[in-house]
């Protein structure tokens, strides 16, 4: 009995250690990757994307939501150390709730549902749960918060929209086609690469 004890510990603490490392190793990748950002033809040159998160989702998918929402916190967190931050750490928190908002629905509907059907009806809810926090954060956290920090009028930033889209005329439309459509492409591209690439990298997170 205690010899079996101490081998069911000896193994759990293995797997513990092998998902702190996974999870660690998995940040540093999305970290990196957000050094890499590409530019939007419909929004200004503040709004661009990158592919942090697909490190993230596949995470997610291979350990679990929680273990998903820890690689995100792990990215922020290093990015934050590296890069500092203009906003008192509230962008990179807001930043943080954005990325959960995909992974975390993503996570628990494969979690239930363990197959390429699950992962994508998962990936769905989260790029509509994403875009829906995600505008309303940038509506109502961070454009006022940046617009603070680089001493900018809202009806600047309004403007920088404006004379991408006429249609943009106030705070409302800027958020309905600039960051509706921002969070909208970029889940689908993160979705996509991931849901390419799970099936080829998931074996390495099962492997003992």
């Amino acid at each position: 009995m205690s010899s079996n004890t101490n081998v069911v510990g000896r193994t759990t603490g293995r797997t513990n250690l092998k998902t702190m490392v996974q999870i660690g190793m998995l940040g540093a990748i999305s970290v990196v990757l957000m050094m890499f950002e590409i530019p939007l033809w419909f929004a200004p040159s503040f709004y661009q994307i990158d592919l942090s998160e697909v490190p993230v989702l596949i995470g997610t998918f291979a350990l679990g939501p929680l273990a998903g929402a820890v690689i995100e916190l792990v990215k922020i967190l290093l990015h934050f150390i590296m890069k500092g931050s203009s906003t008192a750490g509230v962008g990179d928190l807001a930043n943080f709730l954005i990325g959960c908002a995909l992974i975390v629905p993503a996570g628990l509907v494969y979690k239930k549902v363990r197959s390429r059907k699950g992962a994508l009806i998962g990936m769905i809810l989260g790029i509509i749960t994403m875009t829906a926090i995600g505008s309303l954060m940038n509506v109502f956290i961070l454009l006022p918060v940046y617009a603070k920090a680089f001493g900018m009028p809202m009806d600047a930033l309004v403007g920088m929209g404006s004379a991408l889209n006429p249609a943009i005329d106030n705070i409302a439309t800027f958020a309905l086609f600039m960051v509706v459509p921002f969070n909208l492409l970029k889940g689908i591209i993160v979705s996509a690469i991931t849901f390419l690439l799970y099936r080829y990298i998931s074996p390495i997170f099962k492997k003992n």
